[in-house]
């Protein structure tokens, strides 16, 4: 019998209503392991060039990976995949919570969904089996409601859920996948796909018992990873007790806190509303994952001057960033309400921040008036219209409309000035890291197969000091300290292999934020799997494979390498910051060119080549390209 999975992949046709199952054998799970990897084949296998990301013809992936169910920090973590509505090619999240456990202890490793229901569903995932169920009453609730329901009609409070609020059901181009309520596969707009193909969300209940466990082949190495992690915990203190919210303070002395729309890098007012702030005031839990023993998962409630709702957890800190310094707003209240709207429409926070930014700046350039505002004032700051904004933008009312197209599409209605401050790569947002602080980071956003990202990619700072993730990296070779600015030859070398291990991991699928060497990592597949010869070498592949398929679908979906750039914005200076410096426009062109060679890609065109497909095992992808 096979351990760490179940060889059983359910694939779910919303149009006929049939649903059938896969076994792709021992091999196929070696060489995908599961999350990003597994989601990039299917698309790459089921979806046409060219198709709709919002038509019947795209496929949703939701895949959990080798590890997950295992009884071990950091495994409790699932991806959702499809061509993304938002930049029109591969689109993937990864987020927490208990879901991706449930499905794999309920007997299934992942579901791919095609065609189109014509009235609203849910998928009910229980003892090895998928069934399509009937969601109209569920249509219109927020995700908490939604799920509350569907646990009163399934019988049990066990049950975890995926769900998308109205945001994904009106099909707002960032809407997100929400799991277990304050958990988020976030970026990429996948609830605007769940929402067209009329799929409320996913409920899975595994059983009690034995009968629930994920079986694994040496439980005795398994549980020296977890004894390991609950002997270091001290490794990652900060993370228990503030959360990512640690990192507003942190960014804000460095001066790579985006303010303003990324027109400065630090402010006054930041504290404010800071993780230590919001520990102090109104946190009244910490959360976490299935298994997780850091509980790192804000849970905060208010009942003035807002309620907040606690069954949507906190804000962490790119919510926090994205509508507060961002939009300049400092209100911790307001942003804790924020938050909750978020989770309970179902948008990615950062995205929405984001829209809003760009909305304040266009108002105060003149280009975007007070007919079109509908009555907000748009002035940086206003904590009221940042709140008013959210929900317009999750019921597609008046301004919001036009916002919940995201900022390259609304830019283009704007005009040509309004373009020029829209951040974006390939049409999703920046997130909340500043690359004029971190130059190698913008490099990762610009070839980032998503859209700008910051988790699968390299943090410059990270390996300015004998740290962690500096010893780790001595896994791949022999590294010196690096600069936090420009692009060295050694440090894009490094920048290689961090991105392509960061895609490994989210195939895994695990959490990028516990201290795990890549050794450690490659023995927890091993552990679980019982394959005696897979390394972090191995490991490496994965990552590097899902990265190139990835690339493969975006070129079929029309994408070029001049599609790998930054905003203008980020080759400028960086005022109000300490340690910001503009990227140059020469250095970070070459950059781009010495990564695709090292991938193994034309490094002119970013075409990955026939040796390189053939190496990584994706001849059978690169047909027509």
């Amino acid at each position: 019998m096979p351990k760490g999975y179940h060889n059983r992949i359910a694939h779910v046709d919303l149009t006929t209503g049939r649903v059938e199952y896969e076994a792709p054998g021992d091999a196929f799970f070696r060489t995908y392991l599961g999350g990003k990897a597994l989601v990039a084949y299917y698309l790459a296998r089921e979806v046409p060039p060219g198709a709709d990301p919002l038509g019947p013809e795209n496929c949703l992936i939701f895949a959990p990976g080798v590890i997950t169910g295992a009884a071990v920090s950091g495994q409790g973590r699932n991806a959702v995949g499809a061509l993304s509505p938002l930049t029109g090619g591969f689109g993937c999240a990864e987020g927490g919570g208990y879901v991706g456990a449930e499905v794999k202890r309920a007997g299934i490793d992942a579901i791919v969904v095609k065609g189109r229901a014509e009235a609203p569903v849910y998928l009910w995932v229980h003892d090895g089996q998928v069934e399509i169920r009937d969601a109209r009453h569920l249509w219109g609730l927020t995700t908490g409601d939604a799920e509350d329901a569907i646990r009163a009609e399934l019988g049990s409070d066990r049950v975890r859920t995926a769900l998308i609020g109205p945001a994904g059901e009106n099909r707002v181009r960032f809407a997100c996948v929400v799991q277990d309520r304050s958990h988020f596969a976030g970026r990429t707009g996948l609830g605007a796909v769940m929402g067209a193909k009329n799929l409320k969300g996913i409920a899975a209940l595994a059983p009690m018992g034995a009968g629930g466990r994920m079986e694994v082949a040496d439980p005795a190495g398994v549980a020296a990873i977890q004894k390991w992690m609950g002997q270091n915990l001290n490794l990652v203190k900060s993370l228990h007790d503030l959360g990512t919210a640690n990192g507003v303070l942190s960014l804000n002395g460095s001066g790579g806190l985006p303010v303003w729309n990324f027109r400065a890098g630090s402010w006054d007012r930041a504290e404010e509303y800071s993780g230590e702030r919001m520990r102090d005031t109104i946190l009244v839990k910490r959360d976490t994952c299935a298994a997780c023993a850091v509980r790192c998962k804000r849970v905060v409630e208010l009942e003035s001057p807002y309620r907040v709702d606690r069954r949507y957890g906190g804000p962490e800190y790119e919510t926090l960033s994205a509508l507060g310094n961002l939009c300049g707003v400092s209100d911790l209240y307001a942003l804790a309400k924020a938050n909750e709207l978020t989770a309970a429409y179902g948008l990615d926070s950062i995205s929405t921040g984001a829209v809003i930014a760009f909305a304040m700046e266009a108002a105060e350039r003149g280009l975007l008036g007070p007919d079109r505002a509908g009555g907000l004032d748009l002035s940086w700051g206003n904590a009221q219209t940042m709140l008013a904004l959210v929900e317009a933008i999750a019921f597609r009312r008046g301004l919001g409309d036009l916002l919940a197209e995201g900022v390259a599409r609304a830019a283009r209605e704007l005009g040509p000035e309004a373009e020029a401050f829209a951040l974006h790569v390939k049409g999703q947002e920046i997130p909340m890291h500043e690359p004029r602080i971190k130059h190698a980071l913008g490099v990762g956003y610009a070839v980032s197969p998503t859209g700008a990202d910051h988790m699968h990619n390299m943090h410059d700072t990270a390996y300015a000091t004998r740290s962690r993730s500096w010893e780790h990296a001595q896994t791949w070779g022999s590294f010196g300290l690096q600069e936090v600015h420009g692009f060295a030859e050694e440090k894009m070398r490094l920048f290689y292999y961090h991105v392509n291990f960061r895609h490994a991991l989210d195939s895994m699928v695990m959490c990028h934020f516990l201290p795990y060497s890549p050794e450690q990592q490659a023995a927890l597949v091993r552990a679980v799997t019982g394959w005696e010869d897979f390394d972090h070498w191995e490991l490496l592949r994965v990552g590097e494979r899902a990265n190139t398929l990835s690339r493969v679908i975006n070129l079929r979906q029309g994408f070029t390498a001049a599609d790998d750039r930054l905003p203008a914005r980020f080759f400028e200076e960086l005022p109000a910051s300490r340690t910001g410096k503009a990227l140059d426009p020469e250095g970070f062109a070459r950059a781009i060119r010495f990564y695709y060679e090292l991938m193994g890609w034309d490094p002119e065109t970013g075409v990955p080549t026939p040796a390189t497909l053939e190496r990584l095992g994706l001849a059978w992808a690169g047909e027509g390209l």
